[in-house]
Formats: C-alpha cells, structure tokens, sequence
C-alpha cells in the first residue's frame, strides 16, 4: 500500500506514517484482542447480562474475530458459571477465559467450565491492600503463588492480573510480579491501569520497565477515568504488548475501558495494522450490545455512534454534495462501510444552509425558486430553535408551503 492513511475507506494523516515517528514502533509480529465485555463491561453499573444474551453476544464476537473472550467470573453467581460452560461448548472458535481472584477454588471453578485460560487477579498496591482489601502485604503474595501453581497443574493459560499496579513504586511492583512468577506460576502478564491513572508516556515506560524484568508475553488492560484507555492501549502495544483488553463501546468499572472498536480501527487506519478482522460488523455487534445491555451510547461515540454520518452543518452539507463516491473521504475520514454504519444523512436544524434546503427539496421531490430558498432557509432555524432540535419531514413541507 504506497499511500497507507489513504484507501477508499479511510483517509487519515501522512504525518502517522513519517519515519520520524515510526522509528520507535515496536509492535509484535501478533497482536490478539481480548474482549472482555461479559465481564468487566458488566460491571458497569446497571449492566445485567442473562446467559442467551452472553451467548448471543459471544457469538457475534467470534464473528467479528476476536482472539479471545473473556467470558465471565463463575465465582461471581450460578448465571455466569452456565454462561461460560455454554459458550465454551459452542466451540466458537476464539480462545474463552474465565475471570478469577487469586484464590484455588475460583480456579478449580474456572477449569470445571472447560476454558482455554485465566486473568487471574490480585492487588498489588500496598495502600490498597492495607485499606480496602485489610490484609498484610504477605497474604497477597501468598495468595497468588498458591491459585496461580493450581491454575498450572490444571493446564490452564495463566494471565497474572496486576490490581492497581499503576499506583504503586514501580520497584516494588516489579518485585512483587517476579516472585509471583518464580514461586507460583504465570504464562503472560497483565499491565492494569485499574483507575485509568496513567498518561501515554508513563504506560510506554511502563512497558519498557517491565520487559527489562518479566520475560513473558505482556497484555494491556487499561480503564478509561481520563479519556486515555484507547490511547494508552495503543502506546502500549506500539511498545511490545501483545494482547489488548477491549470491551464493547468501552463499557465496564467506572467510565469503562478501551472500546474494542476504536482500538482494531485505529490500528488499521491509523498505524497500517490489519488485524483481519470483519470490521464491518462492528456496528452491528455496538447496537446488539447496547439493546441487551440497556447502556445508551452517546450519538457521536466514535467509530460506532448513530450520529456519525448526521450532517447538519450547511458547509459540510455543500462538502457532501461536491464530495461523491471515492471523494467522500474528504468529508468523514472514515467510509461508514469499513465499520458497517449507515450512510451519510442531511438533517435541518439551527445549523442549516443552502445545501441542506436544496438536498431536501430534491429528497421529497418539491421544487422553490432561489428567491423562495433565501426565504425558506431562515424558517428552518428558527423553527428549529423555538423546537430546540431537527425539522421532521411533515415541518420542513409546512415551512415550503409558507414560503410559497
């Protein structure tokens, strides 16, 4: 691909593609999307998923190609046990991972699912663990090297899960994982930003910190409190990382984690990584999640939103109208196919213009002079400012025939 930032489905910046800031990627050969929206995205508050609905989900993310699902915590309740048993029999065709604290029998639960493996948590701030969880430091080591050694002789892929990593010194931290990983057991490692408390620049030092220590493959789980999960996702597997924890439109603790889709698109268009995905189910995969989930997405969510391809703005209108087929790139810097969206639609509001008049009177098939235009277009704003939202079909032809 000679112009990488520009195809028929996207068109983003050169400068992403410059050597002098590519010359210090370092992102694997194999990079594998954990979704974890079936148990970390139901944690966000009022999210319940019954078992058909984890199925059902499960099954359109295997669609789309994810790598892993992260399936749920059977420790957690009966539901989630009989989830995570359906979907492994399903034999879908992803890896399925169960959720576990560091405690023997969450292990022994999790294999008697039948998963491939385990995220298999602990905390490892000292103030977290003398205030929230009230144990010495001691128990959590303690605990750790037993369920992870369990999780071994049960030949499950093991996935040590750093709570609160982030806030913790980073010797110490580094310590802690180490004799984790010579006394109990761990087959990758995961980087938490349990609080979302990091900027890119200190997860890519986090990153070159731990693979100067840990010798094991390195996954990125990071939470969203400052708007940074997706770009510290990306620093991080820039740095080496190679599995990605994502979740549905960024749902779970708090303000949620790295949204799934704005990961695998970004990767693609931004940084020219094809991940071999069906982008173009994505959108699809937004609207079933949020309809089980009753979680309402804001309309100009990226890549998946409703709103993304609304036109109000009477210049972008006239952009969209002198910008056909492959030049409508010009207008959105991504084509609503890549990711399955609806097309591209003009509404009338306050910010109305002249292209917006003439495509809705070609649209309903009317006709006005440009004498009847100049006068319709203000009628369209202020009919929409005193209804403080768009004009509906049966308005604008009300407005037409004042005019005339």
């Amino acid at each position: 691909m000679s112009q990488p930032w520009k195809t028929e489905r996207w068109f983003t910046s050169p400068w992403n593609y410059l050597p002098e800031v590519t010359k210090g990627f370092a992102f694997p050969k194999e990079i594998k999307i954990h979704d974890m929206t079936l148990r970390d995205g139901e944690q966000q508050a009022g999210i319940e998923f019954r078992k058909e609905e984890k199925v059902r989900i499960a099954e359109m993310l295997a669609e789309v190609g994810v790598h892993r699902i992260e399936a749920g915590m059977p420790a957690v309740s009966r539901q989630d046990e009989e989830a995570l048993k359906e979907i492994v029999k399903r034999n879908l065709g992803p890896e399925i991972f169960a959720f576990c604290r560091c405690v023997v029998s969450d292990v022994e639960r999790a294999a008697d699912c039948g998963v491939d493996g385990i995220v298999i948590e602990i905390p490892t701030s000292r103030h977290l663990i003398e205030y929230a969880y009230q144990w010495p430091v001691e128990r959590a080591l303690d605990q750790s090297v037993k369920a992870t050694s369990r999780a071994k002789e049960l030949g499950l892929y093991t996935a040590f899960f750093t709570i609160d990593g982030s806030r913790e010194d980073m010797d110490w931290l580094l310590d802690f994982i180490d004799k984790v990983a010579t006394q109990g057991h761990m087959d990758g490692l995961v980087l938490v930003d349990t609080m979302g408390v990091c900027t890119p620049q200190a997860i890519g030092y986090f990153v070159q910190r731990v693979k100067e220590r840990v010798k094991k493959p390195l996954e990125a789980h990071f939470h969203n409190d400052f708007g940074l999960a997706v770009a510290n996702t990306l620093v991080a597997l820039a740095n080496g990382v190679e599995v990605a924890h994502t979740s549905i439109c960024g749902v779970g603790e708090r303000s949620g984690a790295a949204a799934l889709e704005d990961v695998v698109v970004a990767l693609l268009t931004l940084y020219g990584i094809d991940l071999r995905l069906n982008y173009d189910k994505l959108y699809e995969l937004a609207q079933m999640t949020v309809e089980l989930s009753g979680h309402r997405l804001p309309q100009n969510k990226s890549i998946v939103g409703d709103g993304l391809f609304t036109v109000e703005s009477g210049i972008v209108a006239m952009w969209l109208d002198r910008c056909t087929g492959p030049l409508v790139t010009e207008v959105f810097p991504l084509h609503w196919e890549l990711m399955g969206q609806n097309p591209p639609q003009v509404v009338l509001g306050k910010g109305a213009g002249k292209a917006s008049i003439l495509f809705w009177l070609e649209r309903l098939g009317l006709e006005a002079s440009e004498e009847e235009i100049d006068r319709l277009l203000p009628l369209v704003k202020e009919e929409a400012m005193v209804k403080k939202g768009l004009l509906t079909e049966g308005e604008f032809r009300e407005l037409v025939k004042r005019v005339r």
